[in-house]
Order: C-alpha cells, then sequence, then structure tokens
C-alpha cells in the first residue's frame, strides 16, 4: 500500500481543529482523514489530525502554547497554468487576518507569485507553473538562515544520503550583487526525499526566526530498524530527543514514527490509545515492541 513518507506536521495550541477545517474548505481535493485525542499528555488531551491538501497529507497537534510555527520551514503551492485563478482565490483566504511577506506580484523569478502567513502562522508561498497538465502540488520548502546562513546545499545532501528513494533534482545560486545573498550560497534547489519534491534555500538576511517544533517533519517507519536508522543520521541535539521527536544539526525538528501507529489510531479503543500514549510518552526513541505490547495488553 502506497503512503506518504514524509508528512508536515503543524503545532497549533488549540486551534488544530478549526485551522484544519478553514484549510480543507479552501485548497482544492482536500479531506480530513482522522481525528484523534491523544489523553493525559503534558499538554492534557490533546487533538490531532490527519488531512489532505491537493492531495498532499499533512498533520496537525493542538498541544498548547509551546511551539510556535514561522517561515523557515513554508509550502509552495504550484498552481497550474490552467487553474491560474486559483492563485487569486487562495491569495485573497489566506492572506485574511494574517501577514503579507510578499504581495501577490510578477517577478523576476514568476509570473505571479506571493508568500503569505495565515492567521495561523503556517507560512505558504504560491507560485505559478507554466505547465498546462491541471495538476497542482505542494512543496515543502526549508529556509537555512543565521546561524544555519549557507548551510542548504549541506543539508540538502544529509536528506538525500538518509532518505531511500531520494535524489537531487536542480541547484541554482544566487546571482553576483544581491548581498547580503553571496554567489556562494542557494537561491533555490530541490531534491526528492521519498519520493516527495522538497525545496531548500539560503538567506543572508537577518530574521527573527529559526526551525521551530512549530513545523516538523514526521517519518512514517515500516519496522525498527528503520526507526534506528533515521535517528542515529538525523539526531544531532541530545536534549531534544523526546517521544519520538528528535533536531538534526540544523535544528530541524522530525518525528520518527513506526507506520503500525496509523494503523492502532484508527482501528484502536480509547484504551488501547491511552495505553499507547502513555508508553511512548515515557520513550525518547519509539520501541515498536514496547507500543504494540502496551496496544494488546488484556
Amino acid at each position: 500500500m502506497k503512503y506518504q513518507k514524509v508528512v508536515p506536521h503543524l503545532w497549533f495550541d488549540t486551534e488544530a481543529e478549526e485551522a484544519v477545517q478553514w484549510y480543507t474548505s479552501i485548497f482544492p481535493d482536500s479531506e480530513i482523514i482522522a481525528k484523534d485525542t491523544l489523553a493525559d499528555t503534558p499538554s492534557g488531551d490533546a487533538t490531532q489530525m490527519v488531512f489532505k491538501l491537493m492531495g498532499y497529507e499533512f498533520m496537525a497537534i493542538s498541544a498548547g502554547p509551546y511551539a510556535v510555527k514561522n517561515p523557515s520551514i513554508s509550502f509552495i503551492v504550484q498552481v497550474d497554468k490552467e487553474n491560474e485563478e486559483l492563485i487569486d482565490k487562495l491569495y485573497k483566504e489566506l492572506k485574511k487576518d494574517g501577514q503579507v511577506l510578499m504581495p501577490l506580484d510578477k517577478y523576476p523569478f514568476n509570473d505571479k507569485y506571493a508568500w503569505v502567513q495565515d492567521k495561523y502562522g503556517t507560512s505558504w508561498q504560491l507560485w505559478l507553473r507554466e505547465h498546462r497538465s491541471g495538476k497542482n502540488n505542494i512543496v515543502p520548502s526549508l529556509m537555512f538562515a543565521n546561524g544555519n546562513k549557507g548551510k542548504a546545499k549541506e543539508a540538502m545532501k544529509l536528506y538525500v544520503d538518509t532518505f531511500k528513494k531520494s535524489e537531487h533534482l536542480a541547484s541554482l545560486n544566487f546571482p553576483p550583487g544581491m548581498e547580503p545573498d553571496t554567489d556562494d550560497m542557494i537561491m533555490h534547489a530541490e531534491a526528492r526525499l521519498g519520493k516527495k519534491r522538497f525545496a531548500f534555500k539560503d538567506s543572508g538576511h537577518k530574521h527573527d526566526f529559526n526551525f521551530s517544533e512549530g513545523i516538523s517533519l514526521l517519518v512514517k517507519c515500516d519496522d525498527q530498524k528503520e526507526i534506528d536508522k533515521y535517528w542515529e543520521k538525523l539526531s544531532a541535539v541530545p536534549e531534544a530527543e523526546e517521544c519520538g521527536w528528535l533536531k538534526d544539526k540544523f535544528g530541524v525538528s522530525w518525528q520518527i514514527v513506526p507506520k503500525v501507529m496509523d494503523d492502532m489510531f484508527e482501528h484502536g479503543t480509547s484504551e488501547q490509545l491511552a495505553r499507547v500514549t502513555q508508553a511512548f510518552l515515557k520513550m525518547k526513541k519509539f520501541d515498536i515492541e514496547q507500543l504494540e505490547e502496551a496496544y494488546n495488553k488484556k
């Protein structure tokens, strides 16, 4: 069965369900797949949502005011020329009570582009694609700034080397004369990680944000061997290891999670899910055997 290997995970204080309902109402080809409650977490009862926007899977959680989303990870919404009016619609909706980072306009790099941070703190780059295939895509974009400035190439190599079915697709450096963005820095690059495209860029400008747990990348693993592999390759901040979460050397947050947990949350009773939740709250790296033991306990 096919599934999305890497799933962006959005952290909300209390608004996950409200935000997901809004996103799925304004993006085409969208649906809410699941809603679950993680009982008795350090944040209380946390609502977790699984949903798709334009066929691309996301997760969201209401888990208190402990993490804040910012534009260091944004989502490029590539709109096919055939569907150009969708950019106008999304721009109008996403900027309501949000913040326009770059207004909708024609730019040297794209004929119709905007960068907006919505009212829930999620950042979207709207991008007109010249194809006429009728297909639209979402591409997570990671911006390497401040202490990470100039490290986009290194990060992309680490991720391509780590994930199966991955490859570097393209890189374009800044041209001369765009300081503080210098010509040894990546203006735009793309790689395929686990069959899905990701974008990377450097920024020489000062920003008041860095990568945070507000947007993390959840990796679905087939078995314990795969969990161990990703944990070993990516984890670089021991004190950040908690409940399947880790931080890599660039500060990007990842969740390394067994795929079997999808089945547990889909089919489990509230008692089973409560036992699984209490089991994983005690873990750093997930142990599939212990999770299954908690789930199947009589």
